[in-house]
């Protein structure tokens, strides 16, 4: 008895060990989202295109990857949900690099704007109105928005033309530097108005060497000349 019983122990662990093998999911692998190139495309044929844009047509595989290696160049595959998939000669070290460049080139030139918040009294005087315009013109020298808030208290709230008057003030004073981009608007006991900073304008090239030496030598001079 004790010998069938672990003989049967035995078989059922066994079997189970088989079932769980055949019962257990197989995950495949991530899908990849690399850009697969040369031999690492397996499809019969794809629609091809040369380095410069030219359309040569469907082709089988070997014929793409033999034009490839002729012209010292990689097959890239650009499109890989068509049908079927389109492939272009390409230099891929020199794609992925000018590529990078201009992915870097763009987070530099990308500026990343933030609202700064600046917070008057509808009858503020005027050293602390001075005060509060020189932090909005030195935040829109910066580079950010302004949000003027003004804050209307007890009584004030039934003269909103006054903060009105302010915000207008204000805006005009700093014409130079900021545009209104949200006009005044109530906001319970509050009034708001946005000024965005004015893009800077472009820097003018200076004037060529040449021009400079003739605007120096008298005109009698130029004349004879």
């Amino acid at each position: 008895m004790p010998r069938r019983r672990v003989i049967s122990l035995v078989v059922v662990s066994r079997v189970s060990l088989v079932v769980a093998e055949h019962t257990t999911p197989i995950r495949g692998d991530p899908i990849s989202t690399e850009t697969r190139i040369n031999d690492r495309i397996r499809v019969p044929e794809v629609r091809l295109v040369g380095p410069n844009g030219e359309q040569v047509g469907i082709v089988r595989i070997e014929d793409a990857l033999r034009l490839a290696q002729e012209a010292e160049l990689d097959l890239v595959e650009v499109a890989a949900q068509a049908r079927p998939p389109v492939c272009k000669l390409m230099d891929f070290g020199k794609f992925k690099y000018e590529s990078a460049q201009k992915a870097r080139e763009s987070r530099r030139n990308q500026q990343l704007t933030v609202i700064k918040e600046q917070k008057l009294r509808p009858k503020i005087d005027t050293h602390d109105y001075e005060t509060k315009k020189r932090n909005v013109v030195r935040f829109l020298e910066g580079g950010n928005k302004v949000k003027v808030t003004i804050m209307f208290r007890g009584r004030e709230q039934s003269r909103p033309e006054l903060g009105f008057r302010l915000l207008q003030r204000l805006a005009e004073d700093v014409v130079d530097l900021g545009v209104v981009e949200a006009a005044p608007k109530q906001d319970g006991r509050n009034m708001t108005m946005v000024i965005a900073p004015l893009k800077k304008p472009a820097k003018r090239p200076a004037p060529a060497a040449e021009a400079t030496a003739d605007a120096d030598v008298p005109a009698e001079e130029q004349q004879q000349a």
